[in-house]
């Protein structure tokens, strides 16, 4: 179980962004977050992921606390996540070619030696050639380096998948290619899906539920 408990984030602690949000995933269930832009529901992604401290609130993995954010969070925590952003070029490093940043992860935790193996069958899945594999960045398209991103987010095998507008550069035919390895590999795995948008059409069709951040913010009555 995935546990947001009373969070509070932001980056100014004087006007956060998001204020006392509960949010409850189990595992293997899929829920869409909608809302507008700018409204905090990419901040609190990005808490989930654990790769933003709250300033408030708690975050519980399958019945533990979190005990760290982005690097200094146990790695059995921080690897049960991966994360896919809106924006690939600004979260791919240009100087990478495609195959180095899919094993970004591997590397990250003492397992570069795998990434011979499994790079090219992540590759494969999400729809890249092998000839796209030693360009960098500025040499593919949006939609190859989303897939690219995609790629990476899975290359650890989370247990947790949040998608922050993954699917918002797209084309339609990328955005189908994309949501369908990502629901199939959390029908192989029993992943967890947080999936962020502002498009109610395909949340509503991609996840199991769909919640509008405006009912997550509402005050309480009674």
């Amino acid at each position: 179980m995935l546990e947001l408990r009373s969070i509070t984030a932001g980056y100014d602690r004087r006007a956060p962004v998001v204020r006392g949000i509960d949010l409850t995933l189990a595992p293997g269930a899929s829920l869409g977050l909608l809302g507008p832009s700018g409204c905090g529901k990419s901040t609190l992604a990005r808490v989930a992921a654990l790769l933003h401290r709250p300033d408030a609130g708690q975050v519980v993995i399958d019945g533990e606390a979190a005990a760290g954010w982005r690097h200094r969070a146990p790695r059995a925590q921080r690897t049960a996540f991966g994360v896919v952003f809106q924006q690939p070029r600004l979260s791919a490093d240009p100087r990478l070619t495609l195959t180095a940043l899919i094993a970004e992860p591997l590397r990250a935790v003492g397992r570069g030696a795998d990434a011979a193996a499994l790079v090219p069958e992540l590759a494969a899945r999400v729809g890249l050639g092998a000839d796209l594999l030693g360009r960098r960045p500025h040499e593919v398209s949006d939609g190859q380096l989303q897939r690219a991103c995609l790629a990476r987010a899975l290359v650890l095998r989370p247990r947790w998948l949040i998608c922050d507008e993954m699917t918002a550069m797209l084309d339609a035919s990328t955005t189908a290619a994309l949501v369908h390895v990502v629901e199939e590999y959390r029908a192989e795995r029993g992943a967890g899906l947080l999936a962020v948008g502002h498009d109610r059409v395909l949340l509503e069709r991609w996840c199991d539920r769909t919640t509008h951040w405006d009912d997550l913010t509402a005050p309480t009555t009674g």
